[in-house]
């Protein structure tokens, strides 16, 4: 049995999609293993006292610099990586959303077919 070619493009059309929510959840693992590491770097850096000496990553050099600088630049990062999820989890949404848009049409297509 032939498929119809507008079954076909919707077929084409919800790989895409379910492409796009898999890219979608692995930016979002990937975020959310930042936004921890940086919590948890920030937590780390709060047990110490405030003249201890502090190094952060530039590459592969480390570089002294202050307790205050490092807790501000892991706060500015922290705020960052929260915002960006925010946005991702709305892009979830609606990808999710499409998905099920596009698994019913098809389903429907596909009963008419039988």
């Amino acid at each position: 049995m032939d498929i119809p070619e507008n079954v076909q493009e919707q077929l084409n059309q919800f790989q895409q999609v379910q492409q796009q929510a898999q890219s979608i959840a692995i930016q979002k693992q990937n975020l959310t293993l930042q936004l921890n590491e940086s919590k948890k770097a920030l937590d780390e850096l709060s047990k110490t006292d405030d003249d201890a000496e502090v190094y952060k990553t530039a590459g592969p050099l480390l570089i002294k610099t202050t307790k205050a600088e490092s807790e501000a630049d892991l706060k500015d990062k922290i705020e960052m990586y929260e915002i960006r999820q925010k946005t991702i989890d709305k892009q979830e949404k609606r990808i999710t959303s499409k998905l099920e848009e596009l698994q019913a049409s098809l389903q429907t297509a596909m009963n008419q077919m039988q």
